[in-house]
């Protein structure tokens, strides 16, 4: 009879140690052996190669996550500057001398023209960044505060409070000089009407209630 009861005690305690196991399993790092650079995106022998900043080793684009860089690089209008990409992927190092890596590419967080932004010199403290148009608007968001700049306008510099609303949405608010300044965001593709460039946030920018809309992306010091 005591072999029956100590079967019975350890079947019955078997649920409750599958439960302590799930309970205490880590959340997976969709992150994972990924790396994020910056670099500038070039055409080399009919294929798309990335060039980061920082380096002379050169990565030939893959993009089975189908972030529509590729598309989007051939899709960009031709004006002055480089190709810059910002993005997150799986780099592999070229093991012979004089030819080129590959990067699967796994997010798109920006892409546009420009010459500078290889050396923005605030990108590493930067959380946040949004900007739009009619009328041209920009928004910081770093450690130091919320830095608003608004055509017409004063810049501005506040300190400010983070709120998620879920799906990966959040906001970021502040309160100045009688002004309620918000600004959203969600994940979703968002291409900017004047220049063409491609970023990974929706944005919009609400001064006590009107809203101006516009595109964003995480800056340096944010991992999503």
């Amino acid at each position: 009879m005591m072999r029956v009861a100590r079967s019975f005690v350890l079947v019955a305690l078997l649920p409750v140690f599958a439960g302590c196991q799930l309970f205490n399993s880590k959340p997976v790092d969709s992150n994972a052996g990924l790396s994020r650079l910056q670099g500038e995106l070039l055409s080399a022998n009919g294929e798309l190669v990335f060039q980061p900043c920082i380096g002379q080793q050169r990565y030939v684009v893959r993009d089975s996550a189908n972030t529509t860089l590729v598309q989007d690089a051939t899709d960009m209008p031709v004006k002055p500057g480089a190709l810059f990409a910002d993005i997150r992927g799986s780099f592999t190092a070229s093991k012979s001398a004089g030819s080129d890596g590959e990067v699967n590419v796994k997010q798109l967080y920006r892409l546009e023209r420009s010459s500078n932004a290889c050396k923005d010199p605030n990108f590493k403290q930067l959380t946040v960044h949004a900007n739009g148009n009619g009328p041209t608007w920009e928004v910081r968001a770093s450690g130091k505060g919320l830095q608003l700049t608004r055509e017409g306008q004063p810049p501005l510099v506040l300190p400010y409070v983070e709120e998620q609303v879920g799906d990966g949405r959040f906001y970021l608010s502040t309160e100045a000089n009688n002004q309620r300044i918000e600004l959203w965001v969600a994940p979703q593709r968002c291409t900017d009407s004047v220049d063409g460039s491609v970023q990974h946030l929706g944005a919009e920018l609400r001064v006590n209630g009107q809203v101006q809309r516009g595109c964003g992306y995480f800056g340096g010091a944010r991992s999503d």
